[in-house]
This record gives structure tokens, C-alpha cells and sequence, in this order.
């Protein structure tokens, strides 16, 4: 479990990691399989927000719960998981959604989204720091049914992973659909009027952070790199300005609960990065 000594209990809690989730879906996308899993078996045009909120609660349990909030919720995912098949679009072939290498990838993409967004929203790491956070993550990938040495521990060998399996990767039919629903959710109702702005504020610049060879791969034109990482670091400004009890109600609270909890000493800062 993450603690409040852990670079995952302090990362995890920086307003940046909202773009870095988006960015996320994005990457874990260009994997076949991975896509068709999800445009196969998931409801996410039909419920958007109930789609990304769920994905969003799941990090904020597995990051600030108690160990009973954890286990029951990694049994959940484990269970959907188990019972989810997908047939490859090229192949016709049926897989299961939960095989290890789909698992690895999709866990994979989550974490280096997560640790190169935020740290190029402008949150400081060394590189001692980093490699924690990935070492850290391995407990995360056992939550989905991996084992703890089936997935990249240090920077570098995250690195080692995403070149190998780049091959793998590419923008198909699936791909697309998840690209436009991330760029443009089918929301109703009074929500559709804030479209306008989450599509360049928060859907194009998520698409934006993405690897250049995964922009390369999906083939639209990005925010140029400059204006990407200043736009996302005036969100992330922003949403600092909040007062951090107040910011992190949204969308479930799970980080008041840790600190409500723990007591003030959990309260995430960076003097307790290790």
C-alpha cells in the first residue's frame, strides 16, 4: 500500500494527474487489443462520466484506502476482468481482456503517464524519485493480477518495456473511437455547454503530452510541445490555487478520507517525498 512516505502518496495527489489520466487512455489505446477490449465490453459512450470517474476511483482507493477498501476493490476489477473477452480486430481471434500482457500494458502506459505528465506539469523529482515511483507501482500492477516482477520497476527499464513493445502498437479502428470520445465525450444535457472548453483545455492538450512516437502513431497534429507544457502547467496553477481539502472532493474525496484518517501528518507535501 502507498503511504503518506511514498512518492505514489504525493504524486498521485497533484492536480496534474487529471490530464495525466486523460493522457493515459489515450496511450493504452494504441494497443489492439487493448482497445477493443475496452470499445467491446465497456458502456463508456453511453455513460462517459461513469467510465472515467470509475478509473479515477480505482487509483484514488488503490492509493489512499485502507487495506480493506483495497483489497475489495482490486477483487472488483479482478472479477469484471475475469469474466470480459474481446475478439482481436485482426485476427478474428478471441482473448481474454485479463491476459498478462494486456494487463502489463495498460498498467504500464497508466504509470508512465502518470509520472511524466506530472512531472512535466512542473512537480520535481530527482531521479532516485522516479525510480521509486515506478518500484512503488509494482504493488499497484499486483492489484489487476500481475505479478510484482512482471512489470518495470526503474525509469529505465520502463523504457526497455515501451521500445519493445512499440512494434505491437498502432491507430486502428478502435483507437479512433477512443480518441474521439476522449477529445469530445457524448455528455447531455447542461454538461454539453463545457465541451467548448474541455476539448482544447483538457482533451487536446492530454492527447498532446503523449510520446512523440504515439502522436506519430495516431497521426493528428499536437499542440506544439511549448505550448502544451505551458498551458498545462497553467491548469495545474490553478487548480493549486484551491485550497487542497476543498480540490480534493473532486471526484470522490479519497485523499480527505486518508488525511480524516491519519491525521494532519498525512496531509500530501513534498517535505515527505522520500
Amino acid at each position: 500500500m502507498a503511504t503518506p512516505n511514498s512518492v505514489t502518496w504525493q504524486l498521485h495527489a497533484d492536480p496534474a494527474m487529471w490530464v495525466a489520466g486523460i493522457s493515459s487512455l489515450y496511450l493504452q489505446a494504441l494497443h489492439p487489443r487493448a482497445a477493443a477490449g475496452v470499445v467491446q465490453n465497456s458502456n463508456f459512450q453511453q455513460d462517459p462520466l461513469g467510465r472515467l470517474s470509475r478509473t479515477a476511483s480505482f487509483v484514488g482507493v488503490s492509493t489512499y484506502g485502507t487495506a480493506e477498501e483495497v483489497e475489495a476493490a482490486a477483487s472488483r476489477v479482478r472479477a469484471v476482468h475475469r469474466s470480459l473477452r474481446g475478439e482481436d480486430p485482426e485476427t478474428g481471434a478471441a482473448f481474454r481482456v485479463d491476459e498478462p500482457e494486456l494487463l502489463r500494458w495498460v498498467h504500464c502506459a497508466e504509470v508512465h503517464s502518470f509520472l511524466t505528465v506530472v512531472r512535466r506539469a512542473g512537480y520535481r523529482l530527482t531521479t532516485e524519485q522516479e525510480d521509486l515511483y515506478l518500484a512503488e507501482q509494482r504493488w499497484s500492477a499486483t492489484l489487476v493480477g500481475l505479478h510484482a516482477d512482471e512489470v518495470p520497476g526503474s525509469v529505465s527499464a520502463m523504457a526497455d518495456y515501451l521500445a519493445e513493445v512499440r512494434p505491437e502498437l498502432r491507430r486502428s479502428a478502435d483507437a479512433d473511437v477512443v480518441y474521439r470520445f476522449l477529445h469530445r465525450p457524448p455528455v447531455r444535457g447542461a454538461l454539453r455547454w463545457g465541451l467548448g472548453a474541455y476539448e482544447p483545455l483538457l482533451g487536446h492538450l492530454a492527447y498532446s503530452l503523449l510520446p512523440d512516437w504515439a502522436v506519430e502513431l495516431y497521426g493528428h497534429r499536437p499542440y506544439p510541445a511549448a505550448r502544451a507544457t505551458a498551458l498545462l502547467r497553467v491548469l495545474r496553477g490553478g487548480a493549486k490555487a484551491v485550497p487542497g481539502l476543498l480540490r480534493w472532493r473532486v471526484p470522490t474525496g479519497h485523499v480527505n478520507r486518508a488525511v480524516h484518517r491519519l491525521g494532519w501528518s498525512a496531509y500530501p507535501r513534498r517535505a515527505l517525498l522520500p
